[in-house]
């Protein structure tokens, strides 16, 4: 796609003017090529509360959305005369995450793309990889409510004469004295602890696991209880 940096550039400086910078009177405005080829701007918006300001590509990426997304294929951010600005580093990352390492960003000596601005970053990839590996278990919907609460309890089962792990989750154990009993959930079966373990963590910080001689284990989350003092290993 062809990149008119003249015309990315009047429009970042045109949403410059209508930046609202009390506190430091550093107007910023920014303008973006979408895949689509539209045009979305945004300027830096401050705030009393310092922490909070809103800089001109956080601007940006919501006008990206808020106009029927797509990706950025090309930005320019201009400061009070005009000329180009480089984002700050959080900016940097917005941008990745909208446009990827192909983006381009205008500098004062040509177009960088963000994987020269923002070597070695973080993105998708690095969570897929981890939760792609290690899956988190999904409570059902109709549970949510009771997540955190009672205990998990994990043993040991037999399954076409394999031994098996399962587990269930109990909704008295760990709350209050009163509460009401019974088993929320019954968890399917491993051939890993450590599956039936994560199961079981996925829905509450209690998780015990009593092993083929009945011996009781803690597997939870923090320091074992002191009617459970034994952490699985």
């Amino acid at each position: 796609m062809e990149i008119d940096w003249v015309r990315l550039r009047a429009a970042a400086t045109e949403v410059m003017r209508h930046a609202y910078v009390p506190y430091s009177k550093f107007p910023v405005g920014a303008a973006a090529l979408v895949d689509d080829g539209r045009v979305v701007v945004g300027c830096n918006v401050e705030n009393a509360a310092y922490g909070v300001v809103l800089c001109a590509e956080c601007g940006v990426v919501s006008s990206l959305h808020a106009t029927g997304g797509g990706r950025i294929v090309a930005l320019s951010c201009v400061d009070a005369t005009g000329e180009p600005l480089m984002p700050c580093g959080r900016c940097r990352q917005l941008l990745w995450e909208q446009g990827g390492p192909e983006c381009l960003v205008e500098a004062a000596e040509g177009p960088l793309r963000m994987a020269e601005l923002l070597p070695h970053a973080f993105d998708v990839a690095d969570i897929e990889a981890v939760t792609g590996a290690h899956p988190v278990p999904e409570v059902p919907g109709r549970l949510a409510a009771w997540r955190g609460r009672g205990t998990v309890f994990v043993h040991p089962d037999l399954s076409a004469g394999q031994q098996v792990w399962t587990a269930y989750w109990e909704r008295s154990a760990g709350d209050d004295a009163d509460a009401e009993t019974g088993v929320l959930e019954e968890g399917p079966s491993w051939g890993d602890p450590a599956e039936a373990i994560a199961w079981g963590l996925a829905r509450t910080p209690r998780v015990v696991v009593v092993d083929a001689g009945g011996t009781i284990f803690w597997a939870g989350e923090g320091e074992p209880p002191m009617e459970i003092p034994v952490r699985w290993s």
